[in-house]
């Protein structure tokens, strides 16, 4: 596997990067609510020619949630779309997954901490999950949740980094949960660049999707995806 397509589309950060022969570039920008306008152009710029086999990417990665409905549903179509085109397959990387990873590769955490990455999900909630690293990547080891910070509750105990806009609502958290954060990264977003490792490692475990498999993680169990075979034509 050379090259990997990955698109991270679920929070206010819109983010693509491709990596050909392990070298990777990369796009993004802080922009709420203009995911649509900026994907594409992304895209296009970094990949300006050819199909993207042609171009040399036999794998797309894309941000499977918990998120932004709007921005999910942006890159699980784009994916879709573009997985059907182009015959390739798909793998599904957790939003707090690439957080957790994006934190790792600044040096902003060490192989042996653990991490809770929080995401501000509006309506006075949070989505959170705890990572811990093995063989430098991100692996899930509770969650995720989505809930009001002071519902926040974890079965695993020990010091923690509080990764993400999630921290802005510390203070809201249980304080028995508070004792055990020893550092905060509020300042941390999913970057794309950061799918691609553990991208790598699902494909390597046989954990790829086709197209019409691709869709977004609603840990809100009211919300429901329509793929889009299922959404029929707009008015």
């Amino acid at each position: 596997m050379t090259g990997i397509l990955a698109i991270e589309t679920a929070t206010d950060t819109c983010s693509v990067a491709v990596s050909i022969d392990g070298y990777i570039r990369e796009r993004h920008e802080v922009a709420p609510r203009q995911h649509n306008q900026l994907l594409f152009s992304m895209l296009q710029e970094l990949l300006p020619s050819g199909t993207l086999k042609e171009q040399g990417i036999e794998l797309i990665a894309y941000g499977c949630g918990p998120g932004s409905f709007t921005g999910l549903r942006i890159a699980a179509s784009a994916v879709q779309g573009l997985a059907y085109s182009c015959g390739l397959p798909a793998v599904a990387i957790p939003t707090l997954g690439v957080l957790a990873q994006s934190a790792k590769r600044r040096g902003e955490v060490e192989a042996n901490d653990t991490v809770l990455c929080s995401l501000d999900a509006r309506v006075s909630e949070v989505y959170s999950a705890v990572y811990q690293y093995k063989d430098e990547l991100a692996l899930l080891r509770e969650g995720p949740w989505a809930c009001s910070p002071a519902d926040l509750v974890l079965n695993m105990s020990g010091p923690l980094t509080l990764v993400g806009d999630g921290c802005a609502f510390l203070e809201q958290f249980p304080k028995s949960l508070r004792a055990t954060v020893v550092a905060t990264l509020i300042d941390i977003v999913p970057m794309a660049r950061d799918m691609i490792p553990l991208a790598l490692a699902k494909f390597q475990n046989g954990e790829i999707q086709s197209p019409k498999q691709v869709q977004p993680v609603y840990v809100r169990d009211k919300i429901s995806w329509k793929k889009l075979a299922q959404q029929g034509k707009r008015p």
